[in-house]
């Protein structure tokens, strides 16, 4: 069976890195030996991008500026990372990965959009994930799991009207993407019901 290239994407909140280390206890009681990885970080020119990108209180950034920032840790997973992994016959998880660089840093205008897809055929090319799994949740419901208590990164700072925008981008990429993305929607749902939903995506669309 060949290994695939699994992507678990959503605002804040929506259970990524829950349902993302669920894939891999399925994966692995499959038999499977699966990678999982965070991005922007699971690399060291990752993690200390992430540190940059993440830090509370920075000024705003142009968007196209933070999302080839963006992409030079994506470039640098993927050739230390990801490709490694799956030329080994390994499932790689990973919690982000491009939609998120569309739905954060292209939501201002369909032009914005289109620059990053043009830039991910650069950057990623023929590595596409297998399956963009788009957990979707409302801006609402996303900050009361956070906690409004809990410590800011730069993006969850921008508040709930920011996130509905980005949920909303998610949205569109899941359309531009067609059958390699599937959109699941968690409000009001069990974990465990969720994370059947995620392993039977993934079982439909592996390779």
């Amino acid at each position: 069976m060949q290994a695939g290239f699994w992507v678990l994407e959503g605002i804040d909140g929506c259970g990524k890195s829950t349902q993302a280390k669920l894939l891999c206890q399925t994966l692995k009681a499959a038999g499977r030996r699966p990678l999982h990885l965070r991005e922007p970080g699971s690399t060291a020119l990752g993690e200390g991008l992430r540190r940059l990108l993440l830090e509370p209180g920075r000024s705003d950034w142009d968007a196209r500026a933070e999302a080839l920032v963006f992409f030079a840790a994506r470039r640098e997973l993927l050739v230390k990372e990801i490709r490694p992994a799956l030329a080994a016959g390994r499932d790689v998880v990973c919690e982000r990965f491009t939609g998120s660089t569309y739905a954060y840093q292209g939501q201002d205008s369909a032009a914005e959009a289109a620059w990053i897809l043009d830039l991910d055929r650069l950057v990623v090319g023929d590595d596409q994930p297998h399956l963009h799994l788009i957990l979707d949740l409302n801006p609402e419901e996303s900050f009361a799991r956070v906690g409004r208590e809990a410590p800011k990164d730069a993006f969850e700072t921008r508040g709930v009207a920011f996130q509905q925008k980005v949920r909303e981008a998610y949205l569109r990429f899941a359309h531009e993407k067609g059958s390699t993305a599937a959109v699941l929607k968690v409000g009001g749902r069990s974990i465990e019901d969720i994370a059947q939903e995620v392993g039977e995506a993934v079982e439909r669309a592996r390779p």
